[in-house]
């Protein structure tokens, strides 16, 4: 393990009474440093996150399950309290997975349940189909796994964030914060002042959003790797899988929820009309029930 002990030294603006954790810190083969929580004891449950988020989006859930289990997640890098690069290589989705294989064999974590959302759900999958034998469940929360350069509505999303204009509001207006989180959850009012600030303070300039800014072009462009993950999806699909859809999602749609469960032979789906993408954040109390009884099985 190549990790800095426990410190609590974090930037001022992330308040300790919403975000109550020791703040650890992995070093990377390559150098770099993932911020991560490591919570409870137990029985592991690894949250995976995506963009524009950060281990803070599953705080509430963490809070809650940590009593019964050991709650394990981590800060993509680019993202959160992790460090920064400016190598594009390194915000390749596949070079983000590569570094969460690290950081799970290097804690040597095994029975996991993964949460994942977002891009979490590509980077959460690759690891589960490379070590099937260190994932005992999967909790998929509007996610997906799969090539979408063929269907319109993810093309022109991925093609429109990657265009220079996308670029431009992303870099420079941290877009993906302030314009597309507020759209992609069923209730605005969840996502308060206080919470938008944790988002937009962990992305502070143009040049801490590079990975933000990387990753929706790879919606489409990453398609040969994403196809790799959905042949490989043998090694994943008997694991007990609780799938958790928000239907306001302006992403994902009850579409790519039909084909999670088309795939998965060993699922429980539940959707919420007052959840959009993010439902860790916007309907905790919701899922929590759904999430201790598929970890009490």
């Amino acid at each position: 393990m190549r990790d800095r002990p426990a410190t609590n030294g974090r930037p001022d603006w992330v308040s300790d009474e919403m975000y109550p954790f020791e703040s650890r810190f992995h070093e990377t083969s390559s150098g770099h440093h993932l911020h991560y929580i490591d919570e409870g004891s137990g029985s592991p449950i690894v949250f995976v996150h995506g963009n524009p988020a950060w281990s803070f989006e599953f705080r509430h859930l963490i809070v809650e399950l940590r009593t019964e289990h050991r709650c394990v997640a981590a800060d993509h890098l680019g993202f959160g309290l992790s460090t920064r690069s400016d190598r594009n290589e390194d915000h390749h989705p596949s070079a983000h997975a590569e570094r969460f294989e690290e950081f799970v064999l290097d804690l040597d974590l095994r029975d996991v349940t993964l949460y994942m959302n977002d891009w979490g759900g590509p980077i959460g999958l690759d690891f589960a189909r490379k070590h099937p034998d260190r994932v005992k469940n999967l909790i998929i929360a509007n996610t997906w796994c799969w090539p979408v350069s063929g269907d319109r509505h993810f093309r022109f999303f991925s093609k429109m964030m990657a265009s220079p204009l996308g670029r431009y509001l992303i870099t420079r207006r941290n877009y993906f914060v302030k314009g597309v989180m507020p759209r992609a959850v069923a209730d605005r009012k969840t996502l308060t002042p206080e919470v938008m600030a944790h988002y937009r303070n962990a992305l502070p300039d143009p040049a801490s959003r590079a990975a933000c800014a990387a990753l929706p072009g790879y919606i489409v462009d990453a398609a040969d790797w994403l196809g790799s993950i959905w042949r490989d999806r043998a090694a994943f699909s008997d694991k007990p899988t609780l799938l958790l859809w928000g239907s306001k999602d302006i992403a994902f749609r009850l579409k790519e929820l039909e084909r999670w469960k088309s795939a998965m032979q060993n699922y429980e789906a539940h959707v919420f009309d007052d959840g959009g993408h993010f439902v860790a954040e916007e309907i905790p109390h919701r899922i929590l029930p759904l999430i201790r009884e598929l970890l009490s099985r």
